[in-house]
């Protein structure tokens, strides 16, 4: 745990005590702060009083007293309109902060130089954060994975020299967070999302730019009109700037060449890896995730062949486009994580002989937006709630059954998959779909999933099939090829040649060059 130390004998108010608000409230009791926490979830406030976290109605509280407001992400700043606490606060210009702030501060406290990786983007953020921290494990570095990610972030081991930190960031985060300053902040990308939360695409932009715009190098993707404005006003103030494209050529920075990783340095151009037989990073938005996670892991001293390695050996996000076994030709894709058409085009855009396992709680707008992927799809197999409606829509364009259930839709899959003779079929569970019919959650659809085709005869894993997490008997292997492992050493070795001083200039701070 990181304690905060930076409220040592001062009196802070906290809200909301989720996850994360235990957390940072365990964080800065920790720190000596003189704490008092509330929620408007009486379980919740009960739950935090049962483990020794000081509560009290923040109604109540003399405001002019307190050092900070530290609100939960959650909790709305400004739309649809600032919580009664953030209210209380600004009444009495108590500054409010996050989690995220608060490991800003204790870093700048302990190791102000300890690499610090921030990621955020309205699409992406999960698959490049857990990218990046697999490349700096593969590559011997002492790794902390944390944010929006799943981990709270001051449960995170304290900030020491050489201590990497990988931390996905929320806009809500960043909202709450006006000192962050990573040694190298990505922005990926920037569409319509979380406008209930921050008003206008204007004001959730901006919210996005500060990320990167407080970092030693800023890594932004090009590909929207909202980022390119960003990246431009960067350049224009002097911030060392990284442009990453998945589909435009770039003059200076990393972009998408079909398959190839480029960079381009104003005078040389070079490929840096082929993600073609990285099954695990196929698909044109894991190549932007790919350009972001290369300049990012170069940004913090990583060799050229540090970073290949890693990517060759990346398992992939767990139910996120993760392959998870082969049977033969057959590759099984676990995609759960694809809860409405939108999060399943992807996937289905990435391979082109799919065996569709999709259905479950249907979404408003079904999958019509996906016909023009259809001709992708081998065979459908429908399951859950949405099966009917599914079927209607695709009709006569594509060859489905009502399955049902899952495992009855693997069975049938696999078995038709493998009599395709196609050079990779795939048995794609990309549900389109909410899970609550039949399963909790995504999670334990996916891992329903990943156990039902380890039940298969004949099939050889990739991950463990009890939790779906890299089979680490493999590490040594960054791809397979015709169900043959190959050595990472053996992979793209002519792409290496001469790259690395490309990647890893310095510049006369000492820094890594703003490429």
């Amino acid at each position: 745990m990181i304690a905060a130390t930076a409220f040592a004998g001062k009196k802070v108010a906290l809200f909301g005590l989720g996850g994360s608000g235990i957390a940072t409230a365990h964080s800065l009791l920790a720190g000596g702060a003189e704490l008092v926490a509330w929620d408007d979830n009486p379980d919740r406030v009960a739950e935090a009083g049962s483990c020794g976290i000081p509560v009290a109605d923040l109604r109540g509280i003399d405001w002019t007293l307190q050092a900070a407001l530290v609100l939960a992400p959650g909790v709305p700043l400004t739309h649809p309109k600032a919580h009664w606490s953030v209210d209380l606060a600004r009444t009495c210009d108590v500054e409010i902060i996050g989690d995220i702030e608060l490991f800003v501060r204790q870093r700048h406290l302990l190791a102000p130089d300890c690499p610090f990786i921030a990621i955020t983007g309205t699409n992406g953020k999960s698959t490049t954060t857990a990218l990046i921290a697999h490349v700096l494990q593969e590559a011997g570095r002492d790794t902390q994975l944390g944010g929006n990610i799943g981990t709270a972030i001051l449960t995170l081991e304290p900030p020491v020299n050489n201590r990497f930190y990988v931390v996905e960031c929320s806009s809500y985060q960043i909202d709450l967070s006006p000192s962050i300053n990573p040694s190298a902040g990505i922005l990926l990308n920037v569409s319509p999302d979380h406008l209930e939360r921050h008003g206008t695409m204007q004001h959730y932009a901006e919210v996005k730019e500060r990320l990167v715009a407080g970092s030693d190098l800023a890594i932004v993707g090009v590909d929207d009109p909202w980022c390119l404005a960003i990246a431009d006003r960067l350049e224009s103030a002097a911030t060392p700037l990284t442009r990453i494209s998945k589909h435009d050529v770039l003059t200076h920075g990393f972009y998408a060449m079909g398959t190839q990783i480029m960079h381009a340095d104003h005078e040389a151009t070079q490929m840096v890896v082929d993600l073609a037989d990285i099954s695990t990073l196929r698909g044109a938005h894991n190549a932007q995730n790919a350009a972001a996670a290369i300049a990012a892991c170069a940004a913090v001293g990583l060799s050229t062949d540090e970073i290949i390695s890693g990517l060759q050996s990346f398992a992939g996000l767990q139910h996120r486009m993760q392959p998870i076994a082969r049977r033969g030709h057959v590759l099984f894709v676990n995609d759960s994580k694809a809860t409405n058409a939108d999060a399943a085009a992807p996937a289905l855009s990435s391979f082109p002989r799919i065996y569709w396992i999709a259905g479950g709680l249907p979404k408003q707008g079904g999958i019509a937006s996906l016909s023009n992927l259809f001709p992708h799809v081998a065979k459908a197999y429908l399951i859950g709630e949405a099966a009917p409606a599914f079927a209607a829509v695709l009709g006569e364009n594509v060859p489905y059954e009502i399955a049902e259930t899952l495992d009855r839709a693997v069975s049938h899959a696999a078995e038709d998959a493998l009599l395709d003779p196609d050079d990779e079929p795939v048995v794609l569970l990309s549900p389109a779909c909410a899970s609550f019919d039949q399963y909790k959650n995504f999670e334990v659809r996916g891992d329903a999933f990943v156990q039902q085709v380890g039940a298969l005869p004949n099939v050889t894993m990739l991950v463990d099939p009890k939790d779906g997490k890299q089979n680490r008997a493999r590490s040594d292997f960054g791809l397979v090829l015709d169900d043959r492992p190959v050595p990472v050493g053996d992979f793209c070795r002519a792409s290496r040649s001469g790259l690395h001083a490309l990647l890893c200039r310095k510049s006369g701070s000492g820094r890594t060059a703003g490429y």
